[in-house]
Parts: structure tokens; C-alpha cells; sequence
């Protein structure tokens, strides 16, 4: 993430419990600062207009008009705002509709940290691709940002969920991570994550490098590498 300004963001929840938990999570993402939230509709409508917002994180059962007709008429005043649709509906006629209105993610409800940092994380790998695009290439590198790799078989040892936390604390660690820095992030020991992170190497998702300045052997520290 190497916008200079921070990438704004307001949470559009009813639940104050829900609401003030997105905002703690937006706040430890680097390169993300929560703006403020918004209980309803019309509250949003009022933010929007008195301050620059970047991306709306729009729960889409809110009391006073679903999600999606809300960013109907967002676009329809204006407004250029992303949106990163929560909810708990699994109906996919939703998610298309979305598609349709610009939602650029979802995320379904109850969601960790990990996985609201794992998708601000890919947003701003795709709004760090501005510009214009010298070739096909380049666009289908913008667009890839976005989307979540099909889970693929992993090697014996590893299980997906793991492989999700460490994953998105990696990305969300732009000065790279130890194994121990890794471990104490993921919840998981410097061994195992040692394991995860030379996976991620392997599969062409990570860097490695030594780093020195330190009595004794120097340590790896491994970097996400964007997808190209």
C-alpha cells in the first residue's frame, strides 16, 4: 500500500456491537483508517456528503433500505465511493446484483479479522493499480488483486484455515514477518510457521531474504509478493 493518504473507509452497520468491531479491525490494517460508522441509509448519505469516502464497508440488512438499493442510489447522485458488501445472506442472485452496482467484495458474516484484513489488503493492491494499461496483461494483473485463489491442494501437514491466518497477516505486514514474527501473529509456533511461509515461497506467493544486524545468524524474513 503506498498511497500516500489513507484509504477511508465507513462502516455502514446497524449492530453498534458489529460496528464498533469493523472500525478496531479497519484501524489495525496499515495504509486504512475508519472514518467513522453509520447505523442506517440516510446516516450514510449524510457522511457522505459532508467528507471524502473511499470505500463503504455496507452491511446490506440495514432498518431503513437494503445495501444494494442504498449503493443504487449512491452511484445514481454521484457518489464513487467502493463498496465492500457484508452480510450473512448466501443468496448468490445477491451477489450478482452487487457485481452489477461496483460491490468490488463480500464478506460473509461472522467473519474473523483475518478475513476482513485479507480483502482491505487485496483492495488496495487493486486501487494501487492506477493508470493507464499498457497491455491486457496489466488489466487482468488489476483485476487479479480481487479475486481469492481457488483453494488448491495443499501438502500433507497443512490445513486451509491455517494457511487463510497466515496468509492475510503476511499481507498485512508490508515490512515482511519472521517465523516468530509470523507464529506470534497467526497464533500458531515459529516451527509451523516456518512450514506455512516456505509453502507460500514455493507457490511463488512469497520472498525471502536474510536480515541482518543481529548477533548470531541472521533471520528470514519473508514477504507477500502481489500477484502478477
Amino acid at each position: 500500500m503506498t498511497d500516500e493518504r489513507p484509504i477511508r473507509v465507513l462502516v455502514v452497520e446497524d449492530d453498534p456491537v458489529a460496528a464498533d468491531a469493523h472500525v478496531l479491525y479497519v484501524s489495525r490494517i496499515p495504509g486504512f483508517t475508519a472514518v467513522g460508522t453509520a447505523r442506517t441509509g440516510a446516516e450514510a448519505r449524510r457522511v457522505l456528503e459532508r467528507e471524502p469516502v473511499d470505500l463503504l464497508l455496507l452491511d446490506l440488512h440495514l432498518p431503513d433500505v437494503h445495501g444494494l438499493r442504498l449503493a443504487r442510489s449512491l452511484r445514481a447522485a454521484g457518489h464513487r465511493a467502493d463498496v465492500i458488501a457484508v452480510t450473512s445472506a448466501r443468496d448468490l442472485a445477491v451477489v450478482r446484483e452487487g457485481v452489477s452496482l461496483g460491490v468490488v467484495q463480500y464478506v460473509l458474516k461472522p467473519f474473523t479479522f483475518a478475513t476482513l484484513r485479507d480483502r482491505l489488503v487485496r483492495y488496495a493492491e487493486f486501487r494501487a493499480a492506477a493508470g493507464e494499461a499498457g497491455c491486457q496483461e496489466e488489466v487482468d494483473r488489476a483485476l487479479a488483486a480481487l479475486r481469492v485463489p481457488a483453494p488448491a491442494a495443499l501438502p500433507k501437514g497443512l490445513s486451509a484455515p491455517t494457511l487463510e491466518r497466515v496468509t492475510a497477516a503476511l499481507r498485512g505486514s508490508p515490512d515482511g514477518l519472521t517465523a516468530t514474527g509470523l507464529g506470534e501473529a497467526a497464533g500458531i509456533s515459529r516451527i509451523t510457521a516456518r512450514r506455512y511461509l516456505e509453502h507460500l515461497v514455493t507457490t511463488g506467493r512469497a520472498s525471502r531474504s536474510p536480515q541482518y544486524g543481529h548477533v548470531g545468524r541472521p533471520e528470514l524474513v519473508y514477504r507477500w509478493t502481489p500477484a502478477r
